[in-house]
C-alpha cells in the first residue's frame, strides 16, 4: 500500500505550483475559476502593476461537502481573507489523487455566490413566500430558543423533528442532533432518501446487521477489477451519481479495464443511455423502468429450465429457494421462490422469458443471451444502484436483484457481489461531533415526515412503520439545517406546500442554509450558514472504497456578511437555554476539530501528528479489496446472518408476519419473496390522459439539489426532459423545444431533449432541479423540478419515496 504524505513547506509548497502552472500553460477555465492570475512567468513571484513584490497566495485544503460521496480535495488559493482560484488534489502517486469533479471544481462560484444569504431574518409573508427581514442574530437565537422551550413544554420532545439533509458532510458539519439531545431529544427519523427501499427491506434477506454502505455487504470495486470476468449493473451510474477521483466513477474505469483485460464484459441495465455507458453503447440493455424484478424472474427461470442453479450451495445456505429449504411451518404449500418463478404458486404464472419481454421491452432472445452470459461467468459481479429500488415497487425490486447471485452461489468468492452497490471504506480515521444519546426513542421513517405533520399521533408501527412505539404528537417544530427536503428533493411539492403553509399545522420552521433554496422559503427564521471553506474545516473519505484519508485546512476566507458556523450558533442556543457546558464540554469549535483528529491518529500510529497534518492538509492511502459475505460463505455456522435462520432468507417468515399485521391499503402488498410487482404508477398504469411512464435520475450537473442555483453549470449541463424520437414525433416535438409536463400530481416546463438514448414510451427528468412555480397561482413549475410531477404515496413495507421514479405523464408543447 502506498502512503502519500506533503513533505514540502507551504510556501514552497505555493511556489511550485505557480510556477508549474505557468511553465505548462494550465490555464484552467474561466467556468470553473481554477485559473492562476494570468502574467506569471514560471520561477518567478507574482508582481504587482507597481513592480512591488505580491506575496504568494496561501493555500488553503478543504473539500467539497456534498452528498455525491466523494469528498473530492480542493486546494484553495487565497489571498488578503479572499479565495482567488481553487485546484484540486494533485499530490503524491497519480493513482491515488483525489481529483474533483467539474462541478465540484465550480465550488467558487457557490462561495462567492452573490446569492449567498448574509444575515439571518425572519419570515414577514407567507409560508413559502419567500419574503423575509433582515434581524440581529441575538432576535433570531432568542426567537429559536423561546420556540424550542415552547415546544418541549407544550408537547413534547417528539413534536420537534430535524429533517433529513445532506448538504453539508463534515466532521463537526451537523450539530444540531447534539444541542437537541442536551435538550432531552427529538423525533430522529429512520432511513434515507437515497436508498429507503434497500435499508427497509434487505434485512430480511440478509440480516439485521445488514448495511448498503459497507463492505461487508457490499463487495469493492477493487475486487471487481481484479477477479470479475462480468459486471452486470442495475440501474448503476457512477459517471453521474459518484463523480471524481475520489469516487466510484475512477473506480469504475478500472473495473471496465480489468474486466474487459479477461475477456470479459459489462452490462448496463438501464432505461437510457446513461453516462457511464454512453463511449460503450455495446454495454446497453434498454429496460422498461421499474420492471428489473420481472427480468430478475425470467433469469431465474432459464437457470432453474436449464439446471444452472446451484443446488448444493442454496441447501446449505439459504431459505425459501424450494420447498426443500422453506421453514417448517410453510413447506408443502407452494409458497417457495421456485414456485413463484414456475408458476406452481403464488400467481400461478411461469415467468418464461416470453412473459418478462412484453413487460421490460426486452425480447426473449436477448433475455436467455444475458442469462447464459451470467451462467457461464465464473466471477460475475452482479450490482445495483440505488435507482431501481426507487420505484413502489423498491422493495421487492431489490431484493429480486439480489436473488440472482444466490440462486447461482455466487456469493462469498473472488470477484463476486451480493447484488448489492459496490462497497465503500471500511477505515474511517476520525470520527465526527458526537450526538450523545437521544432520549426520544420513537422514530419515523425519513419520508413520513409530512404525515407526521398532518396527523403524527395517529401514527403507528403497523399504519406508518413508526419504530419504537407510537407518535403522541404531531410534529410541531422543524429543525432543517443544509437541505432541500421540506419541498424541493421531497415528493409531491404541491401537496407538501398546503401542509407546511398551514401554520396550524407545524408550529414553527427553523432553515440554515447558505443560499435561498425552494425549502427556505418556507422558514420562520432563516439563518445563514458558513460555509467549511470559511472555517477550519475537517473530513475523512466519502464513499469510494480504493482508499482512505482525512483532510484538515482553512479558513480559506472570511465567511460574508453576517455568516456563522453553525456550532457557533448552536453553542449561542444551548447557552440561552443553560445547557452550553453539556454541549460544548468546554470545547471551541477549532478545539473540536482537533480533540476528534487526535483522536484518530491515536487510534492510528500512522497518521500525521496534529501540527503535520494542519501543515500539509491531506494524508491518504489505500485500502484491500474487499469480498461481500466472504466470512458467512466461509464458515456460515461460526458466521451466521443477522436472520432467524442465520442464513440467507428468499422467503421471510417475518414478512408474512408484517403482512398478515400492519393496515395496508387495498393496492399494498408487503411480500414473503421477491416478485415483480408493478406497483403505484408503475407498469400497466398509463392512461389515455397520462400515456407515457417517466422517471428521475441523478445529473451530472448537480448533486441532488446542490450546485442547482450557479448559471454557469446550469447552461453547460441544462435541465432537459429526455424523450424518444419515436415519442417526440406523435407529439410534434422537436429537440429544443419547451414543453409541459403533466402528472396527476402537477405539471412543470422544460426543454425537450430528443434522443435514442432513452426507451420510447418513457421520458427521465434530472431530479434536483430548482423548483421554480407561483404558489399562489397556477403552481405550474418553470424550474423543471420532478417532484412538482412525484405523488405522495409512501411504499408498502418502508413507507419510502418509491414515487421518486414511479409517475405518469403526458408530455405536450407549451
Amino acid at each position: 500500500m502506498t502512503e502519500t504524505q506533503s513533505t514540502l513547506s507551504r510556501r514552497t509548497f505555493v511556489k511550485g505550483s505557480l510556477a508549474s502552472l505557468a511553465a505548462t500553460g494550465a490555464v484552467g477555465s474561466a467556468l470553473y475559476g481554477c485559473a492562476p492570475q494570468s502574467g506569471t512567468d514560471a520561477g518567478e513571484e507574482p508582481m504587482a502593476a507597481t513592480g512591488e513584490e505580491i506575496a504568494p497566495d496561501e493555500i488553503h485544503w478543504s473539500q467539497c461537502n456534498v452528498n455525491c460521496g466523494g469528498n473530492c480535495v480542493f486546494q484553495w488559493h487565497s489571498r488578503d481573507g479572499k479565495v482567488l482560484y481553487m485546484e484540486t488534489d494533485n499530490i503524491g502517486d497519480a493513482d491515488l489523487q483525489a481529483r474533483a469533479c467539474l462541478r465540484g471544481r465550480s465550488m467558487r462560484r457557490w462561495l462567492n455566490s452573490p446569492d449567498r444569504l448574509l444575515y439571518p431574518m425572519k419570515r414577514v409573508g407567507k409560508r413559502g413566500e419567500g419574503k423575509f427581514e433582515q434581524i440581529t442574530w441575538d432576535e433570531a437565537i432568542d426567537t429559536i430558543a423561546e420556540k424550542l422551550k415552547y415546544t418541549i413544554d407544550t408537547y413534547g420532545n417528539d413534536a420537534i423533528h430535524r429533517v433529513y439533509a445532506t448538504g453539508m458532510y463534515s466532521t463537526t458539519g451537523n450539530p444540531t442532533s447534539r444541542l437537541l439531545n442536551c435538550l432531552g431529544g427529538y423525533l430522529e427519523r429512520h432511513y434515507d432518501y437515497s436508498a429507503n427501499m434497500i435499508l427497509a427491506s434487505m434485512p430480511f434477506m440478509y440480516g439485521d446487521q445488514f448495511s448498503p454502505y459497507d463492505n461487508v455487504h457490499c463487495t469493492s470495486f477493487s475486487e471487481a477489477a481484479q477477479n470479475s470476468d462480468l459486471v452486470v449493473m442495475f440501474g448503476n451510474s457512477p459517471a453521474e451519481t459518484r463523480m471524481g477521483g475520489a469516487n466510484a466513477a475512477w473506480d469504475f474505469a478500472r473495473v471496465r479495464e480489468g474486466v474487459t483485460s479477461r475477456g470479459g464484459k459489462i452490462v448496463n441495465i438501464d432505461y437510457r443511455l446513461n453516462e457511464t455507458a454512453s463511449g460503450h453503447p455495446d454495454e446497453w440493455l434498454p429496460i422498461r423502468p421499474g420492471t428489473d424484478a420481472a427480468l430478475c424472474s425470467a433469469l431465474a427461470h432459464e437457470w432453474i429450465v436449464n439446471d444452472k442453479i446451484d443446488k448444493e450451495f442454496l441447501d446449505a445456505y439459504v431459505v425459501g429457494f424450494d420447498d426443500d429449504t422453506m421453514p417448517e411451518a410453510a413447506k408443502g404449500q407452494n409458497k417457495s421462490y421456485k414456485d413463484y418463478i414456475m408458476g406452481t404458486g403464488y400467481d400461478m404464472v411461469e415467468k418464461t422469458p416470453e412473459w418478462a419481454a412484453p413487460i421490460t421491452q426486452i425480447s426473449a432472445d436477448r433475455i436467455r443471451e444475458l442469462a447464459a452470459d451470467i451462467a457461464a461467468a465464473n466471477a460475475p459481479y452482479i450490482c445495483q444502484g440505488w435507482g431501481p429500488q426507487r420505484h413502489t415497487n423498491g422493495e421487492d425490486t431489490t431484493r429480486a436483484i439480489c436473488a440472482l447471485p444466490v440462486i447461482l452461489g455466487k456469493i462469498g468468492l473472488p470477484g463476486t457481489n451480493t447484488g448489492q452497490r459496490e462497497g465503500e471504506p471500511s477505515v474511517y480515521l476520525v470520527g465526527s461531533l458526537p450526538a450523545g444519546e437521544n432520549p426520544v426513542k420513537v422514530t419515523i421513517p425519513c419520508y413520513q415526515w409530512v404525515n407526521a405533520v398532518d396527523h403524527g399521533h395517529t401514527m403507528t408501527a403497523t399504519n406508518a412503520g413508526i419504530k419504537g412505539g407510537d407518535l403522541k404528537n404531531d410534529i410541531k417544530f422543524i429543525w432543517c439545517y443544509a437541505g432541500n427536503c421540506l419541498t424541493n428533493q421531497h415528493g409531491d411539492i404541491n401537496y407538501t406546500h398546503e401542509i407546511l403553509a398551514d401554520e396550524s399545522k407545524c408550529e414553527f420552521i427553523l432553515v440554515w442554509d447558505t443560499v435561498m433554496t425552494d425549502s427556505a422559503k418556507y422558514a420562520d427564521i432563516l439563518l445563514p450558514d458558513a460555509m467549511r471553506s470559511e472555517q477550519l474545516n475537517m473530513q475523512t473519505q466519502g464513499y469510494s472504497e480504493y482508499y482512505t484519508s482525512v483532510i484538515v485546512g482553512g479558513p480559506a476566507q472570511e465567511a460574508p456578511g453576517e455568516c456563522r458556523s453553525s456550532y457557533d450558533v448552536c453553542a449561542d442556543i444551548a447557552d440561552r437555554l443553560g445547557v452550553k457546558d453539556a454541549f460544548t464540554e468546554g470545547r471551541t469549535h477549532d478545539e473540536w476539530v482537533q480533540f476528534l483528529y487526535e483522536e484518530g491518529a491515536a487510534a492510528d500510529p500512522d497518521m500525521p501528528t496534529w501540527e503535520e497534518i494542519k501543515e500539509q492538509g491531506v494524508y491518504k492511502r489505500e485500502l484491500a479489496s474487499s469480498i461481500a459475505l466472504k466470512d458467512f460463505r466461509d464458515d456460515p455456522v461460526a458466521n451466521p446472518l443477522g436472520t432467524p435462520s442465520g442464513k440467507i432468507e428468499l422467503f421471510s417468515e417475518q414478512l408474512v408476519e408484517i403482512a398478515n399485521t400492519w393496515e395496508l391499503a387495498e393496492d399494498e402488498v408487503i411480500n414473503p419473496i421477491p416478485v415483480f410487482n408493478p406497483g403505484f404508477q408503475g407498469y400497466g398504469s398509463v392512461t389515455e390522459e397520462y400515456p407515457l411512464y417517466c422517471a428521475g435520475f441523478h445529473h451530472k450537473s448537480r448533486t441532488h439539489s446542490s450546485y442547482g442555483f450557479i448559471p454557469e453549470i446550469e447552461a453547460v449541463a441544462r435541465q432537459q426532459v429526455w424523450i424518444n424520437p419515436a415519442d417526440a414525433q406523435a407529439r410534434a416535438i422537436a429537440d429544443g423545444d419547451t414543453v409541459s409536463v403533466a402528472s396527476p400530481a402537477g405539471e412543470i416546463r422544460i426543454e425537450a431533449k430528443v434522443t435514442p438514448r432513452i426507451i420510447p414510451g418513457t421520458v427521465g427528468i434530472p431530479q434536483g432541479a430548482w423548483h421554480k412555480a407561483d404558489m399562489d397561482g397556477d403552481k405550474v413549475d418553470e424550474g423543471g423540478c420532478v417532484n412538482t410531477l412525484t405523488t405522495y404515496k409512501p411504499t408498502p413495507l418502508g413507507k419510502g419515496n418509491g414515487p421518486a421514479h414511479s409517475m405518469i405523464v403526458q408530455v405536450a408543447k407549451a
